[in-house]
């Protein structure tokens, strides 16, 4: 029984109570990401989400910020994505209002003290450093620099040493006065609270947002003519590997068919790429599949980190798992399995209030029309095998796939022959 408020500043606020439990979720998601950014100063999305936390006009102390969450028993943290920047605090709903006026400080009254700016760049030039030692996370952006090329949708959310080096607190200020305005950013409270107290302390607190228009993302384009394969050849003790398709954007009902298709092939533990690849062949610890569904596109994913010397014997097995489900569908036992699983990890994640805000909110900030568990449970029953089959003719034809991978490998040519010979 959610509740939506526009204000006269356009600011949008959700507010989902939830009375069974003690505590209270605030988020507040801006529709800015690295996908809004120009290359010179790629990653200012994310320095900027930073940097919301290093004080304000009231909280100019060092940590102070941090040492009054804190004294709330309050978790809190933000993220950066492509197209989102969010902000959030989960506390007791007795803290509610104390919650809701720093995370409100923190967004409309921040310092950018220049000597802050420095420390923090600094700290963002390590986390790019902590993540370059990662590969099974830096594979994925491998991944989107294959998929995407040289654009802001390939590029690295946390931008590059040089970008982040390049960039001013003018570019830091400028982009926050752009991006950062009521009409593109969003409240969301979920947990125990009364819908019109929120929404008139929301209004409140939000008076002083600064109005504006923000910048619109640049147009994405994807091109493909056949299989490719990028390998970032790296000495490590496991070789990581993204295997994946174009799929669809949030908008396209044919998110759900993928979402029950991902189930069925890599979604869990009795997966069919599960059972091959670990159970079976005993090639990985970690393998599965991903959905992703952004405004302007997607993708269907295969991950795994395996042994060197298995890499062309995995790609070959994953292939030929998403050969039989392209040829031969699934079966009908598979998808009441992916069915009922699907509304299972959905109402287990609705017993959390920061699940249920991010489940909310990420809808509301694209979407016109906001669909509950339920709807999204009806239109999900509603599919057939033959629907997953379609989607997986659509999406698994070897022209279609991009193989990212790191490891101490070369020859990216061999496993483009290796997809190309994968005729469906």
């Amino acid at each position: 029984m959610i509740e939506i408020k526009k204000f006269k500043n356009g600011l949008r606020a959700l507010v989902a109570p939830m009375k069974s439990t003690e505590a209270v979720t605030i988020l507040i998601l801006v529709g800015t990401g690295s996908v809004y950014e120009a290359k010179n100063i790629s990653g200012v999305s994310h320095f900027l989400e930073h940097l919301f936390f290093k004080g304000t006009v009231a909280r100019s102390r060092l940590g102070q910020v941090a040492r009054e969450m804190d004294g709330l028993g309050a978790e809190h943290n933000a993220f950066t994505s492509k197209e989102i920047t969010g902000f959030w605090i989960k506390s007791s709903h007795r803290h509610f209002d104390r919650a809701l006026e720093i995370i409100a400080d923190l967004l409309l009254n921040p310092l950018f003290k220049p000597e802050e700016i420095e420390k923090e760049r600094g700290v963002i030039l390590q986390e790019i450093s902590m993540y370059e030692d990662m590969p099974q996370r830096n594979v994925w952006e491998v991944f989107d620099e294959l998929m995407y090329g040289d654009q802001p949708a390939g590029w690295n959310i946390a931008g590059t040493n040089q970008s982040i080096r390049g960039i001013s607190r003018n570019n830091i200020v400028e982009y926050k006065q752009k991006q950062y305005v009521p009409s593109n950013a969003l409240m969301v409270v979920a947990g125990n609270v009364s819908p019109k107290s929120a929404f008139s302390k929301i209004n409140s607190l939000f008076l002083s947002f600064s109005l504006g228009r923000p910048e619109k993302m640049q147009k994405v384009v994807f091109k493909q003519k056949g299989p490719r394969v990028k390998i970032k050849r790296k000495e490590t003790d496991q070789t990581h590997l993204v295997l994946g398709v174009k799929g669809c954007d949030m908008f396209d009902p044919r998110r759900h068919v993928l979402t029950l298709l991902s189930v069925i092939l890599g979604g869990n533990m009795s997966s069919r790429l599960f059972m091959e690849i670990r159970e079976k062949l005993g090639l990985a610890y970690y393998v599965g599949t991903q959905t992703s569904f952004e405004t302007y596109g997607g993708y269907f994913t295969v991950n795994a980190g395996v042994p060197h010397g298995s890499l062309e014997k995995t790609v070959k097995k994953i292939m030929e798992v998403l050969q039989r489900a392209a040829g031969n569908g699934v079966s009908a036992k598979e998808l009441k399995l992916a069915k009922d699983y699907a509304r299972g990890i959905m109402a287990l994640s609705f017993e959390s209030s920061d699940e249920v805000a991010s489940f909310y909110g990420e809808q509301a900030l694209f979407r016109k029309k906001i669909l509950s568990p339920e709807e999204i449970w009806r239109k999900m029953e509603k599919f057939s095998r033959d629907d997953l089959a379609r989607a997986a003719r659509d999406l698994f034809h070897p022209s279609r796939f991009n193989l990212a991978v790191i490891g101490p490998h070369q020859n990216p040519d061999f496993y483009k022959k290796l997809l190309e010979k994968s005729a469906i």
